[in-house]
């Protein structure tokens, strides 16, 4: 047998290059937010805010996000998706360096926000330029990208724990972590694509990633045949889909939120853990979310993204509610861990689903569910401060595994366990 059919479809020099510039991208992006998390605490008590004031400060990075989110699509169309992540990631970090060091509430806002509507630029950039890099490997490495932002996260998480154990000063430890992670995103520059990206298939026309048309659903897309019915309710249904879709994603983002902006205030306040190990339930987060990653491919191709998703509510709703229902330190921080992994497919499943979702135009189900997660991401941290406030911040953490619970409703929109061909 010759080998040469096989050789033409390894991947070229120039197209690993690609693959590990989108890595730094995405490392980059999980590293430089997450670098914050750990010096939360700190900051919250320097302010002097209370958990409702607190929370209303970090909803200011999915504001900014929303807002931001659909100018994405046409920056990448006219500037490329390789220089607009480059440019929103040092963008962010200005902004995380500025709220990070915040001297009253309006600050660390406005830091945050500008972070945030970077962050959002950057995350459809990236997976742009991620996906462009999937179609030309021919086989689906995207799940991997999402891993190494995972990874990022954690060594942000971790450095910025050692940061706040040390007592190393803010202003001098988020310098150092801007510069370093926007000095590795611009050298990635070299390593990506070249050129414009490409144009949409032949016969899709030239509009953009939010139109929807609806005389186009089921044409060329998968699963799409045309069916006879009733249009206004297959609209209906079409819509429905995309709208599971945002839940689960939504709920995706509402636990990695609990994580990334409650964690270490539940560690250091509710359970008096020390500045490192309030850390900890951060990390513990996104270590496992990364180790799902990792086997979300295989998962997924063995049992289906229906049973990965429902597998991994129960794993949030029974891991996270035992650590709230029985709080100590170490029990929490396992119970984020396994919020991490039982949500590690969600974001990469919704999103992967809803662009091949017939009835839009290529990207169009993509945009509107990276868009719309991240009000998860808005209406989490006001909603978890509130009720901490009210009550207890044990009790706001219920939010996560109510997440759970939301995914095991919702998942049956995902796709099954794929017949083999035969």
């Amino acid at each position: 047998m010759s080998l040469a059919p096989l050789l033409d479809q390894l991947p070229t020099k120039a197209l690993r290059h690609a693959r590990l510039g989108v890595n730094v991208l995405f490392f980059t992006n999980g590293a430089i937010f997450a670098s914050l998390l750990p010096r939360y605490p700190e900051i919250k008590a320097d302010l002097g805010l209370t958990n409702a004031a607190f929370g209303f400060a970090i909803a200011a990075f999915p504001v900014g996000a929303v807002l931001a989110g659909l100018s994405a699509g046409p920056l990448v169309r006219r500037f490329r998706s390789s220089r607009v992540a480059i440019v929103a990631t040092v963008l962010s970090s200005l902004g995380i360096l500025l709220a990070g060091n915040a001297p009253a509430w309006v600050a660390l806002a406005v830091g945050l926000f500008i972070a945030g509507a970077m962050d959002a630029i950057t995350d459809v950039a990236q997976n742009s330029h991620g996906l462009r890099v999937q179609r030309l490997y021919g086989r689906s490495i995207l799940n991997s990208f999402h891993a190494v932002w995972s990874v990022g996260a954690v060594m942000g998480g971790l450095l910025g724990a050692a940061a706040a154990g040390m007592a190393l000063p803010r202003p001098l430890h988020l310098s150092l972590a801007a510069v370093i992670f926007s000095l590795m995103a611009v050298l990635s520059y070299r390593l990506l694509l070249p050129g414009q990206e490409p144009a949409e298939p032949a016969g899709e026309g030239e509009a953009g990633p939010g139109d929807v048309h609806e005389g186009d659903a089921g044409e060329g897309r998968p699963g799409g045949e045309r069916r006879p019915g009733n249009a206004s309710g297959q609209a209906l249904a079409k819509y429905g889909v995309l709208l599971a879709l945002v839940m689960i994603a939504s709920a995706g983002a509402l636990v990695e939120d609990s994580g990334s902006t409650w964690s270490a205030i539940y560690l250091a306040g509710s359970l008096e853990a020390s500045a490192f190990m309030a850390g900890a339930g951060f990390v513990a987060l996104q270590g496992m979310q990364f180790v799902g990653r990792i086997l979300g491919d295989r998962m997924v191709d063995r049992f289906g993204q229906r049973a990965v998703a429902r597998t991994g509510g129960c794993i949030v709703l029974l891991g996270m509610g035992c650590s709230l229902m029985f709080p100590t330190i170490i029990g929490s921080i396992i119970g984020f861990g396994l919020a991490g992994f039982g949500v590690a497919t969600l974001i990469p499943a919704a999103m992967h689903a809803a662009d091949e979702l017939p009835g839009f135009r290529p990207g169009a189900g993509l945009t509107i569910v990276s868009w719309l997660l991240r009000l998860g991401f808005l209406f989490a941290p006001p909603l978890v401060g509130a009720i901490a406030d009210a009550s207890s911040l044990r009790l706001g953490l219920v939010v996560v595994p109510v997440a759970g619970l939301l995914v095991l409703v919702f998942a049956r929109v995902l796709a099954p366990k794929a017949t083999p061909l035969v």
